[in-house]
């Protein structure tokens, strides 16, 4: 049974009232009848908690569904289609994704006035991190392993994806402004394309903040980021996108999830994104020491047990850690200005993300994560 009660993750480590309507059954029930293979659908049966869009588990003739909405201005059929075509490709060349159905014409996403809808066959395996908060750690150095494993698996099934940048900046995990030389003068000539984001940042001192955030050390990495070749990458491999054989340290992944912010950026941005979304308890930021040292060294070793990581590169790793964020952290503030309407949520990724995690590598804590052996 689902609970009429239904609350989201929120962004402090609460539930809240979720910004999207529920998923219901008179709502699913017409989309799932326009996928012929999956016969009657039966049951709806568990309502996600992730708060930036709406989805449900539902049951069907032909077994289990995941079926997602979104609001057209988020996703539409053209920004939806960029992510489907990234996730057949990593299927094609066997990165376990779940199967994103059609309808008799092979269309997969399903458009109303308002709303866009995808649908996947259920994941396989133990959702075992389902109730992980984005930004809580993985459970273990075994599970990070495997984590950094198959990301290394999946940029080597990529290479040879060659679609355009997103269409969108929306909770898309771009690279733009973090690897441009100057990345203050490609934000300000964004602004024009990207009003709710101009909107909030004229309010703000932000040329003086992005300043601050970048420091010297942008600087100093900034040729040897516009040297990394490019790449399509999930943009945010959190153990909570993933299921697993079981719940044990040795489990498996068994299934690759959202591939929402997918964008083509490059391996070492993916990476630094993995170990920033895993290896450091943001929630518990007040706490000061909030860095997995060895969470990070697994993540990094289960990489490069696929993919060869060398000195430099590991170098730039460290560099790049307190600033992979600032594009995705600008789109949510975008989204929560321009889409949801919640000045109270776009504060918290302007504040506490894109300038509080910034810092954080600025404090001891932060530096020792930094300067340990993880990234020698």
């Amino acid at each position: 049974m689902i609970d009429d009660a239904h609350l989201t993750h929120g962004l402090a480590g609460d539930e809240l009232a979720p910004d999207w309507p529920a998923l219901t059954h008179d709502e699913v029930a017409p989309i799932l009848a326009r996928i012929p293979l999956l016969g009657a659908f039966r049951s709806l049966d568990w309502l996600s908690p992730r708060p930036l869009s709406a989805a449900a588990l539902a049951t069907t003739d032909a077994g289990p569904v995941f079926i997602k909405r979104h609001h057209r201005r988020v996703r539409d059929e053209i920004t939806l289609g960029e992510e489907h075509r990234f996730a057949r490709h990593l299927r094609d060349r066997g990165i376990p994704v779940p199967r994103i159905l059609t309808d008799a014409h092979g269309a997969s996403v399903f458009g109303t006035d308002a709303w866009v809808y995808e649908v996947h066959d259920a994941a396989r395996g133990v959702d075992v991190y389902r109730e992980a908060y984005s930004w809580s750690p993985i459970g273990g150095v075994r599970h990070a392993h495997r984590v950094g494993a198959m990301l290394a698996r999946m940029h080597d099934a990529t290479v040879d994806h060659h679609a355009p940048q997103r269409s969108t900046h929306i909770l898309v995990a771009r690279a733009d402004i973090l690897s441009a030389h100057d990345p203050v003068d490609v934000l300000d000539a964004q602004l024009a394309a990207r009003p709710a984001l101009a909107r909030y940042l004229a309010e703000r001192d932000w040329q003086r903040d992005m300043t601050s955030i970048l420091s010297a050390s942008h600087a100093r990495i900034a040729r040897d980021l516009a040297a990394q070749p490019a790449l399509w990458t999930h943009g945010d491999l959190h153990v909570s996108n993933l299921c697993w054989s079981d719940a044990g340290d040795d489990a498996t992944i068994t299934d690759v999830l959202d591939v929402g912010l997918s964008a083509k950026t490059f391996a070492l941005f993916d990476l630094a994104t993995a170990i920033e979304r895993n290896a450091i308890a943001w929630l518990d930021i007040e706490r000061g020491d909030i860095g997995r040292h060895d969470i990070a060294r697994g993540l990094i070793d289960g990489y490069r047990a696929i993919r060869p990581l060398h000195a430099a590169d590991l170098a730039l790793l460290a560099d790049l850690l307190p600033l992979v964020h600032i594009d995705f952290a600008l789109s949510e503030v975008e989204y929560f200005e321009g889409v949801t309407g919640r000045r109270d949520h776009a504060d918290v990724a302007y504040h506490t993300f894109l300038i509080g995690h910034a810092r954080w590598f600025a404090t001891r804590h932060g530096r020792a994560f930094l300067g340990g052996n993880v990234f020698q």
